[in-house]
């Protein structure tokens, strides 16, 4: 990728979570970045330190527990960690905004969808009027699909499927650079799902707006991802465009994620899950995270934690099985 185009860099993030249980390792040393205009998706399994890792480009982590141990998050190459609560709540909102994975506790009940569109907007914007600030309120909710007549209207008289519509038009009331979605239709049905989707990645375009999806729906990142970081027990084990990850998919567990899903052209009578679970965050095993379940383990993965190995065109994997400058893993 082009340096000079990088919205946000995270460098060698590692974030645990101290408890009286024990020390959470949630992510280690991770590395991303995204482009402006530029969509990835974050997959991975329920405790992979996908949401942990965006909290912390937000500045949300509850502390405690959560610590940052070591890294940067750069937006625009300035250090996110390093901002203060002040410059941070002119950031939140204005240049980097976030979707929560459930409409219904994203929105407070005793608020109109419109006063809580014009808090958002009126906090950034101090200069404008309380008129100009209803106005784009009202532009919001249309963009978003819904009439500026129900705009006094309380979240509990809305559907699952427009309280998402709110809180993206929320989201992208200011206009912001990046995007931050956490799973946003997982509360709602397959077909309002598609409409969410729909609606997310005509808005991405229209706006210019960078996006990180955070998804375990693979369905999910292919419509609407240009990358895609896979993450296992904190740390990305593949990355590369959606072509690499979706074609070519390098990592064991990449491939096991793939595995999972049914074929439609093929006549199976089991699904074809990873085995195992995954390992207790508190007492990860040594070497490679992944080798008590991985089906191509060998004796150095017990031992050694893999180096990342970049493969064409910038595709990245985690595993003893490549090594750098392979083409196409072979």
């Amino acid at each position: 990728m082009d340096n000079t185009k990088k919205l946000l860099e995270i460098k060698d993030l590692t974030i645990h979570y101290v408890t009286v249980d024990g020390t959470v390792r949630a992510v280690e040393n991770l590395d991303l970045s995204i482009n402006a205009g530029e969509t990835l998706g974050l997959v991975g399994e329920t405790g992979a330190g996908k949401t942990t890792s965006v909290k912390a480009v937000m500045k949300i982590l509850p502390v405690p527990p959560a610590k940052v141990i070591s890294g940067q998050i750069l937006f625009k190459g300035e250090d996110i960690l390093k901002k203060s609560k002040k410059e941070m709540r002119k950031i939140r909102g204005a240049k980097i905004s976030m979707i929560f994975q459930d409409p219904m506790t994203s929105l407070n009940p005793v608020m109109t969808v419109s006063e809580q569109i014009e808090e958002a907007i009126g906090l950034h914007n101090p200069k404008k009027s309380r008129r100009e600030i209803k106005k784009l309120s009202d532009e919001m909710l249309e963009t978003v699909g819904i009439k500026a007549e129900r705009s006094m209207d309380y979240p509990h008289q809305f559907s699952g499927g427009m309280k998402q519509r709110v809180v993206i038009a929320m989201a992208l009331a200011c206009n912001p650079e990046l995007i931050i979605a956490d799973e946003p239709t997982t509360a709602l049905d397959v077909t309002i799902q598609a409409q969410v989707l729909d609606l997310m990645k005509k808005l991405k375009d229209k706006f210019n707006t960078s996006m990180i999806m955070i998804t375990h729906d693979l369905g999910v990142v292919a419509e609407i991802c240009d990358y895609v970081a896979i993450m296992y027990s904190g740390e990305v084990v593949e990355h590369g465009t959606r072509e690499h990850i979706f074609h070519n998919a390098l990592h064991p567990y990449t491939k096991g994620l793939f595995a999972c899903i049914p074929n439609l052209y093929e006549d199976e009578k089991r699904l074809k899950p990873i085995k195992g679970l995954t390992p207790d965050p508190v007492n990860l095993p040594k070497g490679c995270k992944f080798h008590p379940r991985c089906p191509y383990a060998m004796e150095i993965c017990s031992k050694e934690s893999p180096k990342t190995a970049m493969m064409d065109e910038g595709h990245m994997v985690k595993c003893h099985l490549y090594k750098e400058g392979m083409a196409d893993g072979k």
